[in-house]
């Protein structure tokens, strides 16, 4: 006979819990005590009165039969004959009482039987009952069974328990059961990233014909490494390389394997390697590798926490691996430089597939990927759109163009336009607008602000071409000046990063040139051209005096460009030759800002009075302003405002 399949652990479908024979004992229990309560406790027809009424009666000579038992006494009055009648039994509903019961006095009555002799009472008495244990433990059962029952059921929230939903499956974890959901993503959904799918594409006949390499002892690599910045396509990548090889795929976090007891992980673990074996060949795929694979000796609980515990099995299946068993194991990660070096020798992670931001063909590729199903109004808008995303993930190319779909049902439109992406492209890169009340003065100010770091990115050689200025507030910025890379920049020379400076500290220049004072609003233009300045001259040694030396205070993240603070390992003269040589940069670039507003004073003041009065200005309207012997960008977009006032 076949046995039904159980559900898969951790899934919605569970069975009820009166299913479980445990919990249908207690279901048992529970209902004979609550059929034990509702028992009556006195008999039909019987009246309970005062003790001393009864023998008031049985002086009178209307008694006809007594019985005694513990502490009580039940008599039945003669009938109309004046025969003794049999022992109560019960009366049926309304009648009146056939018999009386009293209790007796504690310490006896030594009248009460020579009465009863007198008035030829007949007298029964009853044997004594004994105390029922089981009626004195089945409520103690019942609690204590229905606090079991309570706590199984609060552990099977969490993944605990003894039963369906119990410990068992706290062990067993969601892994129990081979996930057979075959990947519907296929290389053909992957665009921006061929190097890393011609690495990972080698995989796929390893899973097809596995045979084909074990006959000439070849082994693959069943741990690959899927290393890059957030939304690159890390976790596309496992699933297209599932989808072409058709096989099952497997896919989890790292952060499910931690629990509240230590060696929960570890049983998750082996459970979901031994369910890809058994559904080899079979992908495993693992999101942030680095929640568990951190490097170990640095937890709270030394080498026996659980993150630690999990990441000692994780390097056990590795090393369990048959050579023959047809699992690929991969990993993502945005932080290969806090992994374990356990789990980057060879034989368990030893193939690293760097995934990089794309350049603007491949986001051009991402783009008509994720168009597919949009009602573009023209294709060529999507390349213009992809040469002004630089720095744009897929992830944030795929929500571009949802923003922008959004945008086009809003005006309830047929197709998304041009203006559509625009907006859509301005909103993810900046933020949503803002509605604000900027006072006259205030806006003069950022006006002139945004002047002049236009103005420096115009008359500064090797910049980047302007896009757009705009003093319409989006997300936490009162304005912006957006300028577009024409060509992919991989290093970054001495001279450009020289001009960055100039055009980050244009903006107070620009007040200070033009107002008299400056305010807060360069709060964020300083804090950037300070970091800037420092890594020229504490990491790429573009000071001459110090020459190259590495003498950075923080590490930055690998991807994130992130810093994490380090212990300072140099003296405390070098670190003031540092500061010295950044203050010297930062003034350097603010009199050459200064410089700029001053020799083109007219331009700038023309470009403050175009902003005051439409807001936004257009490359073409930039270089109206500012005049010729500039570079903007050549991309051009219609100049739509799409900016509606009234939402916040």
């Amino acid at each position: 006979m076949t046995q039904p399949k159980p559900p898969a652990p951790g899934s919605d479908d569970q069975p009820p819990f009166w299913t479980s024979p445990f919990n249908l004992l207690w279901l048992v229990m529970i209902g004979v005590l609550a059929a034990l309560l509702m028992v009556p406790s006195g008999s039909g027809g019987v009246q309970t009165v005062p003790y001393s009424q009864v023998k008031q009666m049985i002086r009178q000579g209307t008694v006809g039969a007594a019985e005694l038992s513990d502490h009580s006494i039940t008599v039945t009055p003669r009938d109309a004959s004046g025969a003794a009648p049999a022992p109560a039994g019960g009366s049926t509903a309304g009648e009146a009482p056939t018999a009386y019961r009293a209790v007796t006095p504690e310490q006896g009555d030594p009248e009460l039987l020579p009465l009863l002799e007198q008035k030829n009472v007949t007298i029964t008495a009853r044997a004594p009952s004994g105390t029922s244990y089981l009626a004195f433990l089945l409520p103690w059962i019942v609690l204590i069974g229905f606090y079991i029952w309570f706590q199984r059921r609060m552990l099977g929230q969490m993944g605990g328990g003894l039963g369906p939903g119990g410990m068992g499956e706290l062990f067993r974890g969601r892994f129990s059961k081979p996930t057979e959901q075959k990947s519907r993503i296929t290389f053909d959904d992957v665009a921006g990233q061929d190097q890393a799918k011609k690495e990972v594409a080698e995989l796929v006949e390893f899973l097809r014909e596995p045979e084909r390499f074990h006959k000439v002892g070849a082994e693959v690599p069943h741990g690959v490494l899927l290393m890059g910045p957030p939304g690159t396509g890390k976790t596309l990548l496992a699933k297209a390389l599932a989808g072409e090889a058709d096989v099952p795929f497997f896919s989890t976090s790292g952060s499910e394997f931690i629990e509240v007891f230590v060696g929960v992980g570890a049983g998750r673990v082996r459970r979901m390697f031994e369910a890809a074996r058994k559904a080899a060949p079979s992908v495993v795929f693992i999101d942030e590798l680095d929640s568990i694979g951190r490097t170990r000796g640095t937890g709270l609980g030394g080498g026996h926490d659980e993150r630690e515990q999990t990441l000692n099995q994780i390097l056990a299946e590795l090393d369990g691996f048959d050579d023959k068993a047809a699992v690929v194991v991969l990993a993502a990660t945005n932080r290969p430089d806090v992994l374990d070096p356990a789990l980057l020798r060879p034989g368990r992670f030893d193939r690293h597939v760097e995934l990089n931001l794309p350049d603007k063909t491949a986001r051009r590729a991402i783009l008509g990927i994720h168009a597919r199903k949009l009602p573009i109004g023209d294709p060529a808008d999507l390349d213009t759109i992809a040469a002004g995303t630089p720095g744009f993930s897929g992830a944030d190319l795929k929500n571009l163009l949802n923003e922008a779909a959004i945008a086009a049902a809003r005006r309830d439109a047929a197709t998304v336009t041009a203006a559509d992406l625009e907006e859509a492209r301005d909103k993810v890169m900046m933020g949503t607008v803002r509605t604000l009340a900027i006072q006259p003065d205030e806006k003069h100010r950022l006006a002139v602000h945004e002047a002049g770091h236009t103005a420096a990115a115009f008359y500064t050689p090797g910049a980047d071409p302007l896009y757009k200025v705009t003093i319409i507030p989006r997300g936490r910025a009162l304005g912006g000046t957006h300028m577009l890379e024409t060509e992919e920049r991989h290093t970054l020379a001495e001279d450009y990063l020289h001009g960055q400076l100039v055009i980050l500290l244009a903006g107070r220049a620009a007040e200070k040139a033009l107002t008299g004072t400056v305010s807060s609003g360069a709060d964020d233009d300083i804090k950037r051209a300070t970091a800037l300045a420092r890594s020229m001259v504490a990491r790429w040694g573009m000071d001459e005096g110090l020459g190259p030396i590495d003498l950075r205070q923080s590490e930055d993240h690998p991807f994130l460009g992130q810093s994490i603070a380090q212990p300072r390992a140099h003296a405390d003269g070098t670190a003031a030759r540092v500061d010295a040589a950044v203050i010297a940069l930062l003034k350097e670039a603010d009199a050459t800002a200064a410089r700029i507003i001053a020799d083109h004073r007219p331009q700038v003041l023309h470009l403050v009075q175009e902003l005051e009065r439409h807001e936004i200005l257009e490359a073409d309207q930039i270089a109206a302003c500012l005049g010729s012997g500039g570079k903007v960008s050549p991309l051009k977009l219609p100049a739509v405002d799409t900016v509606d006032r009234s939402r916040p």
